[in-house]
């Protein structure tokens, strides 16, 4: 089998005058194959071989065990998974930010589109972690007024989809108007400050989360959504997540 061929391109140039200027007169493509097959190498195998048995047995390490399996696609406002990973977040995220700022977290927002898999029903594994956050995304915490997270629940309402949340509860009546927006069991005071956990893709824009940046202060936590997830799965093991009543919309 063949790899897509590498184009090569040379350049030839034509000297003019006597100022030593150069200027583009041609290109030449070329097509040159390269083969898949590589030929064995069993020294080389040799000194990866433990290398690869030890991975292998740190990502099927059982952690936890799932009730059930979970996707992001179970709910339209709020999804098992996706509460699982927002309360995950927040848990285990609070006592760092705590112990370095004397503040406790208020929310956590993550995005919908970074639960890259299932969490099918049985054992749990370290594997499990990577295959739901393959990324190298990182929590960050960002203080925001009450009139950004304001803001926040306009930006949940208008896209109608399942981000994780933490700490925030949203009702919208049937007409999409507020019934309900509370932070901490709490209605929101738009000069308070609160700090939401989140991810730095979603901080520095990504789905178009432009409220993140109302603030110029952004306190780094070092710590992966992935092993957040890992340290999740160890400290707890049976894992049950349910959908519930933290961002719902009413029939009637």
């Amino acid at each position: 089998m063949m790899y897509k061929c590498v184009q090569i391109i040379g350049f030839l140039c034509l000297f003019l005058s006597c100022n030593d200027s150069k200027k583009l007169v041609n290109t030449k493509g070329e097509n040159i194959s390269i083969s898949k097959e590589m030929p064995s190498n069993k020294a080389i195998e040799a000194v990866i071989d433990p290398y690869k048995i030890n991975l292998d047995k740190s990502m099927n390490e059982v952690l936890s065990y799932a009730v059930d399996t979970y996707t992001k696609r179970d709910g339209d406002y709020n999804t098992a998974i996706g509460n699982l990973m927002a309360d995950a977040v927040f848990e285990l995220s609070n006592p760092i930010f705590k112990s370095r700022t004397g503040n406790d977290l208020d929310i956590v927002l993550l995005n919908h589109g970074g639960i890259r898999s299932i969490l099918p029903k049985g054992n749990v594994t370290t594997k499990s972690a990577y295959s739901l956050m393959p990324f190298e995304n990182s929590v960050v915490v960002v203080p925001l007024k009450g009139s950004a997270v304001m803001e926040m629940t306009t930006y949940l309402k208008a896209f109608k989809k399942a981000h994780p949340i933490s700490g925030l509860e949203l009702v919208l009546n049937a007409d999409n108007s507020y019934q309900k927006i509370l932070v901490g069991g709490k209605t929101v005071d738009p000069e308070k400050i609160y700090y939401i956990a989140t991810n730095d893709y979603l901080y520095n824009g990504g789905d178009r989360m432009y409220f993140l940046k109302k603030s110029d202060t952004l306190y780094d936590l070092n710590y992966k959504i992935r092993n957040v997830l890992i340290d999740y799965f160890t400290k707890y093991d049976t894992l049950n997540p349910k959908k519930d009543l933290r961002f719902i919309k009413l029939e009637n």
